[in-house]
């Protein structure tokens, strides 16, 4: 077998899904509470191949060692800047905003662009309800004067308080999954517990942590990765062709 064929097979698998990442980083660049998806490099140990003596084991081999790929998030926060519109929250610090999910489970976001629904329920950007500490979905009352968010999240409208932003925090972020729209569900046995002291600020937004000129720069590291490998499997594909020819 080939060994040098199929690493390079390999590694253009793994680039692949390099390419993926950085192609939905920039896609969702302009995304608020987007959070930017990362990979990983390692290897994987498949077979073994004859090596210089000097080096390989007793047997005259090395191990074959494959490229391999693990994706990620990046939880840094992302620049603040402010809108002007009540609806629209940013946390400073860690957390994110409880929200409920279309199966009545729980789901997590940092993106704060929130908004009514024809019910007046306070949803995000995926129209998923914003809950309170309470656990229960925020309703707006019609007419009942204008709306403030404190930094602690208590939500008051006119003289009437409606409850305080669901605000937690997970003692490892790398136990969520993202599920899209910048909302993450938690794996099995991840529990959230509230921010104590949050930051909440009305009238802001946290863009997402996608730098579009480092995503650039990945995508031209990949392109002359990619054109390396097939460059290799083209060798050695034309040396296996040699050989074949020559030995008949």
């Amino acid at each position: 077998m080939n060994i040098g064929l199929y690493q390079s097979a390999a590694s253009l698998s793994a680039l692949e899904r390099w390419q993926d990442a950085v192609s939905q980083n920039i896609t969702s660049s302009q995304v608020s509470g987007f959070r930017k998806r990362t990979v990983a490099f390692s290897t994987v140990e498949m077979g073994a191949i004859q090596a210089d003596p000097k080096s390989s084991g007793a047997d005259g081999t090395q191990a074959a060692m494959f490229p391999t790929t693990s994706l990620g998030v990046s939880f840094q926060p992302g620049e603040t800047t402010p809108t002007r519109h009540e609806l629209d929250v940013a946390i400073q610090g860690d957390g994110f905003l409880e929200v409920q999910m279309p199966d009545g489970t729980r789901g997590y976001t940092r993106a704060g662009e929130l908004h009514l629904n024809s019910a007046r329920t306070v949803v995000s950007r995926d129209n998923l309800p914003v809950l309170s500490q309470a656990g229960n979905p925020i309703v707006l009352q019609a007419e009942a004067g204008p709306l403030s968010i404190a930094q602690d999240g208590a939500i008051t409208q006119g003289d009437t308080q409606l409850g305080k932003l669901s605000v937690v925090k997970f003692p490892d972020n790398s136990q969520l999954v993202p599920v899209g729209g910048g909302t993450f569900v938690p794996k099995d046995g991840a529990a959230a517990t509230q921010v104590e002291h949050p930051e909440v600020l009305q009238g802001y937004l946290e863009a997402s942590n996608v730098t579009p000129l480092r995503e650039m720069i990945s995508l031209v590291q990949i392109a002359r990765a990619y054109e390396a490998n097939q460059k290799i499997m083209t060798d050695r594909d034309q040396n296996l062709q040699k050989a074949i020819e020559t030995l008949g």
